[in-house]
């Protein structure tokens, strides 16, 4: 595998010098790269039983991977057409279910065993900029070198990833290269629009000043949940959500806090009236219907204390009212953690991060499963409800000049599905990342 990663590097840095550009102007257009291969292995810990969404007690191994190429061209002043085929394939453990803080972030994307080509982002930005400041902007994935005004308003449509765009976070966000834990690379509670691979279509825009961005977005809904299929009735199914961001610095080190809210709008099941149906298991699907909604707020903070070291910490809530359409079944979170880099033993491009969470239920979402409900997620048949608490460390290799890194990581999960009688359970993983 290495191999074929350092020849993947050797080639794309070929036809990039072969299309090399004055860095001091504005990029026409760029290319990326990215592949990420995941495996993990858990340990067998103890079950009193079992269900059809359990994460299974037996030792087991997972691998997953994607492979991501991002293209980016400028069409007129302040227009962009970006366009991101991707693969994926692979598995988590027990396919999965099993935890609402899931183990790895990569699986969210993978709808299947078996390798598959699909378009993760098609979509066209315009960009209106006044004032004299500047910003010199570095090429990226999806991120177009050049200057750029500090003061600028945008508009996308397309299909894109809401993690894009929203609830970013220095330190943890990107399971490709930081904490691999779905409750760790967005706030667990914000139940985000997307397809079963993670994706979504919508309307997009952005309001920047030097100091705050304030971002809105309008987007579709799938069908079912955890679904591929996108309601075409819009007027009845739809999501808006709105994030505001504020950076600043303390003692010359910067800061960024987040404020997000959102509402989801479709034929969502109650959990309610699912248990008033008085069946042996409940079944909330079988109570969808138009007009239900899901709101919820989040807050997400990081702070550099040094140039070497930062910290993190996520909350967020929904009203747990209504079933998990899009992520994944947590209505309560609350994460920290923190990351140091690698100078003070000569690896300044290595990081060491550590990282806790601590996730909850509603009170109907708590007795639906309680009752033997299931959701797309997690379900035991029963449940002994305690708070799903995890833990998470890695340690990320710069493996090769900074396009190949090599992340050992553990995790210690304590009530898996918010179950206290089963686990707790031990994940180890290493992680493969290439990107240029």
């Amino acid at each position: 595998m290495k191999k074929r990663l350092l020849l993947l590097i050797l080639l794309f840095n070929v036809i990039k010098s072969a299309f090399a550009q004055d860095t001091v102007k504005q990029e026409r257009y760029n290319f990326h790269f990215q592949e990420t291969i995941i495996t993990q292995y858990d340990l067998p810990f103890s079950a009193l039983y079992s269900g059809r969404n359990s994460l299974s007690p037996k030792t087991q191994t997972a691998t997953s991977l994607t492979t991501t190429f991002f293209s980016a061209a400028r069409l007129w002043k302040g227009a962009e057409a970006h366009f991101d085929p991707e693969l994926s394939g692979g598995a988590g453990l027990s396919s999965t279910q099993g935890v609402a803080g899931f183990p790895n972030g990569e699986t969210f994307r993978v709808g299947g065993v078996q390798n598959k080509i699909y378009i993760a982002r098609l979509y066209f930005k315009q960009n209106f900029e006044w004032g004299k400041e500047k910003d010199t902007i570095q090429g990226d994935a999806d991120v177009l070198g050049g200057l750029k005004s500090k003061r600028y308003f945008s508009v996308l449509a397309g299909k894109f990833g809401m993690a894009d765009f929203f609830d970013n976070n220095n330190f943890s966000h990107d399971p490709r290269g930081q904490f691999m834990n779905w409750a760790l690379m967005d706030n667990g509670a914000w139940d985000y629009p997307a397809n079963t691979r993670g994706y979504t279509i919508g309307l997009y825009t952005e309001l920047g000043q030097p100091t705050w961005t304030l971002r809105f977005a309008l987007t579709m809904v799938v069908t079912q949940a955890n679904a591929s299929l996108w309601d075409a009735k819009i007027a009845k199914a739809n999501t808006q959500t709105v994030e505001y961001e504020k950076r600043y610095a303390i003692n010359g080190q910067k800061g960024t806090l987040r404020f997000l809210g959102f509402l989801n709008n479709g034929k969502f099941g109650n959990y309610d009236l699912a248990i008033a149906q008085d069946t042996k298991a409940p079944n909330v699907d079988s109570t969808q219907a138009y007009g239900r909604h899901k709101y919820g707020f989040g807050i997400n903070t990081d702070q550099y204390l040094t140039k070497d070291f930062g910290v993190f910490a996520k909350a967020s809530w929904n009203d747990g009212h209504t079933e998990t359409w899009f992520f994944t079944e947590i209505d309560r979170t609350f994460t920290f953690g923190g990351e140091l880099k690698g100078t003070s033993w000569s690896r300044p491009d290595d990081e060491v991060a550590v990282a806790f969470i601590a996730d909850g239920l509603s009170a109907p979402h708590r007795q639906y499963l309680a009752d033997g409900g299931y959701g797309f997620i997690i379900g035991d048949g029963k449940l002994n409800y305690a708070p799903e608490m995890i833990a998470e460390v890695y340690y990320k290799l710069n493996a090769y000049k900074k396009n190949f890194f090599i992340s050992p990581d553990y995790q210690f999960i304590v009530n898996p599905a918010y179950n206290k009688d089963r686990g707790p359970v031990n994940v180890f993983g290493l992680r493969a990342h290439v990107e240029f």
